[in-house]
């Protein structure tokens, strides 16, 4: 080889190799990454020195509009369709909770404080606080608490934005919620603020919602967009309520004070009355199943909830509804959702099937047993109204219907539905 040749490119490598060695060296710096200036200055620590961790690996350059990262062209060349923005706009409501508890729960502030423009000017959610949760459990319920801000702030990006809702996760909710799994008055109430076990076992109750519904929405979305969006919102609910799961089940059989009672039964119970509220069959599973449940009908285990072909069980928009405001009935609020959720689907059930005055008043409510637990105060409706199913203008419950001829300037119902006729 030339003398010349070798000794430039012995230069050149010297001179690449000085120039990674010094970008290695070098703290972070605010321009590495993008950082959200509405967060506030929140101490940052971790396990390890980021000093130790090799930086060269994450300065890879790459291109998204390359040839080798462009993906596979979709069957349906149309990002987002309009019928595909009301799944998500529901799934906001219960990202809003899952935001607001985690955030509280680890770091004791909401979303008011962390990243208060997505709230849409949305009531602040009744008593949030801070859990006394040890370093581990704090570690995981803080990353899970970014998460759902990230999923707010990206499917609101994608699909549009709707105002959170007055969400509840006060002690006094809790309580009775846990008192309406057990099936009895737990003396002294249920906090799920007081230690790790307690809050750990509560957030068992919500990112298995989540990712059902995301699973029962998969089939009435077109849009590649809206898809993968799904995809990936899916996998990372699926994945919190895995961890949080693995998290209760190392502690399977530990007594969840005062009460004498397992993770396990809690477990269980909770996820009994998921079943009761929604009203559709077996679709959740406690920690430990029969084995006629379990994987292959072989094990009693049951770390991750799956039907009998192992594939995650899917619930609609009506019994996720009916589980989240407790009440077993999509068009009575409650429970997290005080007033209701927000977005299409949540307002069509509770706007256009409007209680009707009974001629007599033995309604027997759906949701729950009250004559048989007093104790759990009924809503003060219970056993006076009666409701009205009407039929939908179009096969799509998400199409406006037409406006009123006689008055074309009345304001039309919202999303398929026919108004119903009040009686005096």
């Amino acid at each position: 080889m030339d003398p010349t040749i070798y000794y430039s490119l012995k230069l050149t490598i010297f001179m690449l190799l000085s120039v990674l060695s010094t970008i290695s060296s070098k703290p972070l710096v605010n321009n590495t990454y993008p950082k959200n200036s509405n967060y506030p200055p929140l101490p940052i620590t971790c396990p390890v020195k980021v000093s130790e961790i090799p930086l060269i690996r994450y300065l890879i350059p790459y291109d998204d509009d390359s040839p080798r990262c462009t993906p596979m062209p979709p069957h349906i060349n149309v990002p987002v369709f309009p019928y595909d923005r009301p799944p998500f706009h529901f799934a906001l409501n219960l990202e809003f909770i899952e935001a607001e508890w985690f955030l509280h729960g680890a770091l004791g502030i909401g979303l008011d404080e962390i990243a208060p423009e997505l709230a849409h000017g949305g009531p602040p959610p009744i008593d949030g606080r801070k859990a006394n949760l040890d370093e581990v459990t704090k570690r995981i319920i803080t990353e899970f608490a970014y998460q759902e801000v990230s999923h707010i702030r990206y499917i609101e990006a994608v699909f549009g934005p709707i105002q959170r809702p007055l969400i509840d996760i006060s002690r006094a909710h809790w309580a009775k919620l846990m008192n309406m799994a057990l099936g009895y008055k737990l003396d002294p109430p249920f906090d799920p603020f007081i230690d790790s076990l307690h809050y750990m076992v509560a957030s068992y109750v919500l990112p298995y919602i989540g990712l059902n519904g995301y699973t029962g929405a998969n089939p009435n979305l077109d849009g590649y967009r809206s898809k993968r969006a799904l995809a990936g919102l899916l996998s990372v609910e699926s994945a919190q309520d895995a961890i949080l799961r693995g998290w209760l089940f190392e502690r399977l059989e530990e007594i969840v004070e005062p009460y004498n009672i397992t993770v396990a039964v809690f477990t269980d119970k909770i996820s009994q009355l998921r079943n009761r509220l929604a009203m559709c069959g077996i679709k959740d599973e406690g920690l430990i199943v029969p084995p006629e449940l379990g994987a292959e009908m072989r094990i009693c285990t049951n770390v991750i909830s799956a039907n009998v072909d192992s594939i995650s069980y899917s619930r609609t928009p009506k019994e996720i509804l009916r589980i989240v405001y407790e009440t077993g009935d999509e068009h009575i609020p409650g429970g997290f959702l005080p007033e209701g959720g927000n977005g299409e689907i949540a307002r069509m059930y509770l706007e256009l099937y409007q209680p009707q005055p009974a001629e007599h008043s033995d309604f027997n409510y759906p949701g729950y047993d009250y004559e048989e637990y007093p104790y759990l105060e009924p809503p003060s409706y219970y056993g006076k109204f009666h409701y009205e199913g009407v039929p939908s203008y179009n096969k799509s419950p998400y199409k406006m219907p037409p406006k009123n001829k006689e008055n074309p300037n009345e304001k039309p119902l919202s999303y398929g539905a026919t108004p119903v006729n009040r009686k005096p």
